[in-house]
């Protein structure tokens, strides 16, 4: 997964929408649609995302 951040940056409030960990990852569907992951599960689900053709968008990690 190779991306960068292009939205708002992600914030140590955003959740991972699948197990409510911190969010590394926001993948934005065609439809506009916006989902959060952490990097577990954007790995896990990284395929699927790019058959979606999702944009998908790194957060720095915080250092």
């Amino acid at each position: 997964m190779n991306a960068t951040l292009t939205s708002p940056e992600l914030t140590r409030a955003d959740r991972c929408d699948r197990c409510g960990a911190a969010a590394r990852v926001r993948a934005v569907l065609p439809s506009g649609a916006e989902l959060l992951f952490c990097q577990h599960h954007a790995n896990e689900h990284e395929a699927k995302l790019v058959e979606l053709a999702a944009v998908i968008e790194m957060s720095p990690i915080d250092s």
